[in-house]
């Protein structure tokens, strides 16, 4: 490939092998993959400015025939540079704790007044936390929690407006632990009690249910459960107004998957118009504001994690690199027996080897991939783990006693670092040695 020539796009035009110094290299927009390495080590968690701002751009886009706001979902990726970024595009937030609110305040104050409260495990302080910032929607998960909600309004003296997470009772094509929409789970309240619980919500004199709100799971490809969800949704809300209720928002959560073997092809900007119109079909003549809670659909595919291959070994008929990433700093293949496409950084002519990609930690559960095809890598190059920008460094640990990786922010020609990487001493600074 010369220099202007097309280059080979692997994840949408941000991620790409480009000519560079007579090597076709992946690059992160205009950053070859390869100089931040240098620059950054590795293991290195690397994220597309560009890319977050196109997907958010794209659901605005989508929904623009409704009112709406978006409420990024935090646990998907917290770091605080991400979510400064996603404010300063107009979106909200959704949190599931705490330490993730206290995050929303870091990036942006005035966020704080477009995020709603999700989770079914809410404390007292945590309630009376987000009373006093002004957040605009507690997704009430249970009648106790409900109870708790009701006292901490009074203790502050604040009115807390609400909706209850209603369980549909929609089963959803994913996996098991990401599932949220069924009976069987421990999220939302049961769709058939939904009038008594807001009846007992409007008579107190500290809360206001204004919205209700669903989430069915996580990484769902097919948009046939959200529109049945919002079938039952939209008719929830026609009984809810009937009962005198003023039902101003529908949270519709979040859920829409990615598509992890086969991103370069995906036309995002169709699937996102596809689960919009399933979403407002339903909701079209109830003149609601939707609330959306996307995470892994804007962050997923905008993250990369860049490892180095330490050693090449064979046992029996089994070839294992060993790379210096390990389950610790991406754990969903072993957590999930996830897919993530793994990629050269160096693109050259070169046969093909079938491996597994694995790290140092002492687990037999340590690995990026098993029994994958890649091109023949020798010992001290680099491979792309795609698609880690959702759940990869929000699930990172220091198993092993290993420091977490750096992250780093890339926009155009420029780069940021957003993350230093951990050293042994930030692992036991809160240890009290006797």
């Amino acid at each position: 490939m010369k220099e202007g020539d097309r280059a080979i796009v692997v994840r949408s035009h941000r991620f790409a092998y480009r000519s560079n110094n007579g090597h076709n290299t992946l690059h992160c927009e205009q950053l070859s993959l390869s100089a931040l390495a240098r620059k950054f080590g590795t293991p290195l968690y690397v994220y597309s400015s560009g890319m977050i701002r196109e997907r958010v751009h794209t659901f605005d886009y989508a929904l623009s025939e409704v009112p709406h706001t978006i409420c990024y979902s935090v646990k998907a990726n917290s770091n605080l540079s991400i979510l400064a970024l996603i404010a300063k595009l107009g979106s909200g937030f959704d949190v599931v704790s705490g330490g993730e609110l206290e995050r929303v305040l870091r990036a942006s104050r005035t966020a704080v007044r477009k995020t709603v409260f999700s989770g079914v495990g809410k404390t007292r302080e945590e309630i009376q936390l987000a009373l006093r910032c002004g957040i605009l929607l507690f997704n009430v998960e249970s009648e106790s929690e409900l109870d708790c909600l009701a006292k901490s309004a009074e203790h502050e003296k604040k009115i807390a407006a609400l909706a209850f997470r209603v369980n549909p009772d929609v089963p959803a094509k994913t996996h098991p632990y990401i599932s949220t929409g069924l009976r069987k789970h421990k999220f939302g309240v049961p769709i058939n009690q939904a009038r008594r619980l807001y009846r007992k919500a409007a008579a107190s004199r500290w809360l206001k249910p204004v919205g209700v709100s669903v989430h069915i799971g996580s990484q769902i490809c097919d948009v046939a459960p959200f529109a049945l969800t919002m079938k039952r949704v939209a008719d929830l809300v026609q009984k809810l107004r009937a009962d005198g209720h003023n039902i101003q928002f529908v949270d519709a959560g979040g859920g829409l998957g990615i598509d992890y073997r086969n991103g370069a092809n995906n036309d995002f900007a169709k699937g996102a118009a596809s689960y919009a119109n399933a979403l407002l079909r339903p909701l079209r003549d109830l003149r609601v504001h939707l609330l959306l809670e996307p995470g892994r659909a804007i962050a997923g595919p905008a993250g990369m994690l860049l490892t180095k291959l330490i050693y090449k070994k064979r046992n029996g008929g089994k070839t294992f690199l060993v790379m210096d990433g390990a389950m610790n700093d991406l754990v969903r293949p072993s957590l999930y027996d996830a897919y993530h496409e793994i990629v050269p950084v160096e693109q050259r002519a070169r046969r093909m080897e079938k491996v597994d990609v694995v790290g140092p930690i002492c687990e037999t559960g340590d690995f990026l991939a098993r029994d994958r095809r890649l091109p023949i890598t020798e010992e001290g190059e680099l491979l792309a783990v795609l698609d880690v920008g959702a759940y990869g460094m929000v699930l990172a640990s220091n198993y092993n006693t290993r420091p977490r990786p750096a992250e780093v922010l890339v926009d155009g020609r420029s780069v940021k670092l957003i993350r230093r990487r951990e050293k042994i001493r930030d692992l036991v600074r809160s240890e009290v040695q006797k």
